[in-house]
């Protein structure tokens, strides 16, 4: 048995040698020697973790899955609250949460335990599907998924900080595009398996989808729970409420920090827009694939571009949001031009999902930018903090943006597209005013 698990750990060891060049002088900067040893066997496990999450993610999207469920349950009126709800519900109480888990100097249980709440409240949703009806149902399904965003919260505080504390610098990049890749390939699979030409799925099938999601969780939390983490910085034994406060003065008083703040804000255009991209598209055909296109696309951009941007981010994460910024405004304010000036009509089908992949190839950039960059500019105790303020303000920012697009969207959708692409322009000249932090 010894000997088999030696030949284990050596495949682990050849395997992350050939992802991460374990040649390079700089593999264990920034972290302890001790943990240092552990860094090819944490990898795997935090890049299954992350995998498996991100098929669960596809299996449950409010954009997709959840809308369709609420419609044929007999509740439309609830489809407006999945997205704020599944994206800041799991943003506005970091503070809070970050409060807590500072006190512990192994945080990789709050991930696992995270993990596990967000299979709880999958099924939650499954059983609100199978057993009630119409709003009822619908109502079910809303009070889910605020227990599901409240425990993905743990998962994005901890994480930052278990990768921090187990994956060294210019690692860390790779690890989230290695973990999109693969994950946006599987979900390429899994589109085509499970909605190409299926036509109109009936609840049962949909709730199976749920409850092999909810598996999916609970399999990345008993993974997590292998990894080995050493002991951390502690701090903040005081009231959770009063730390959370307290570590508001970051922004007051860390200015690149605050930089950072401003220019994430601005890149949320990248996540706005692509909703209204899909709702052109609607307008202008009723195919009924087109859905299926989207899914594919957004798939696609995520497994083609994102070790891409990994790699990248390990160089300059800064550049990496430079240039999905750049990428993201561009294509917006193309898309916003070409409806001003045909219309509705733009005379091809193929137009809007190829400017939706082009859109999400940015949007993966954006989004593993600033985590690498975030990851990379703060050590300790202040990188949980950096992670809960900075998760904390956008997400009342994205209520208070998402009620300013759908002011906007009173005018026209294309209206929303052009601010998003004239934020994401303004978002671009912030991203250069940030300093670099991947080599320090």
């Amino acid at each position: 048995m010894p000997a088999a698990n030696e030949a284990k750990k050596e495949t682990i060891d050849r395997l992350y040698s050939l992802i991460a060049n374990e040649e390079d002088a700089r593999v264990c900067k920034d972290i302890p020697e001790e943990a240092c040893r552990e860094v090819p066997r944490n990898f795997f496990l935090i890049l299954a973790s992350n995998v498996l999450t991100k098929l669960g993610d596809l299996l449950i999207s409010p954009k997709t899955v959840l809308a369709w469920l609420m419609s044929a349950i007999g509740a439309p009126a609830l489809v407006a609250w999945l997205v704020p709800i599944r994206e800041s519900g799991s943003l506005v109480p970091q503070m809070v949460i970050a409060a807590w888990v500072r006190q512990k100097a192994v945080r990789k249980w709050f991930w696992t335990l995270g993990s596990f709440g967000q299979a709880v409240s999958v099924v939650g949703m499954a059983a609100s599907v199978w057993f009630l009806e119409s709003y009822p149902a619908g109502y079910g399904i809303i009070a889910s998924l605020v227990l599901f965003s409240l425990a993905r919260g743990f998962c994005s505080v901890s994480m930052k900080d278990v990768q921090g504390k187990c994956i060294p610098k210019t690692r860390r990049g790779r690890l989230s595009g290695l973990a999109s890749t693969i994950g946006g390939s599987a979900t390429v699979v899994l589109t085509a398996l499970l909605f190409w030409e299926r036509g109109d799925p009936g609840v049962a099938f949909y709730t199976l989808l749920l409850l092999l999601a909810a598996a999916l969780w609970v399999i990345a939390g008993l993974l997590f729970a292998n990894v080995e983490e050493y002991d951390g910085e502690t701090g903040g034994g005081g009231n959770a409420i009063t730390e959370a406060f307290r570590s508001l003065s970051l922004l007051r008083d860390d200015v690149p920090f605050r930089n950072f703040v401003i220019t994430r804000a601005l890149l949320l255009c990248s996540a706005l827009a692509a909703p209204y991209f899909v709702v052109l598209a609607q307008q202008e055909t009723d195919i009924g694939w087109m859905l299926g296109v989207f899914l594919l696309a957004s798939s696609l951009a995520s497994s083609l571009s994102a070790s891409f941007w990994g790699w990248a981010a390990d160089t300059s994460s800064r550049r990496v949001m430079i240039r999905g910024a750049a990428m993201s405004s561009g294509v917006c304010l193309l898309v916003a031009t070409v409806a001003l000036i045909t219309g509705p009509d733009i005379g091809s089908v193929w137009f809007y999902p190829i400017a939706f992949f082009v859109l999400s190839i940015a949007h993966a950039g954006v989004r593993l930018g600033r985590k690498t960059y975030l990851v990379d500019m703060a050590g300790g105790n202040k990188r949980t903090d950096y992670t809960a303020v900075s998760n904390t303000v956008i997400g009342f920012l994205l209520l208070a943006t998402g009620g300013l697009t759908a002011l906007v969207s009173m005018v026209s959708e294309v209206a929303v597209i052009l601010v998003l692409g004239l934020m994401g322009l303004a978002g671009m000249f912030s991203a250069v005013r940030l300093k670099e932090v991947t080599g320090d």
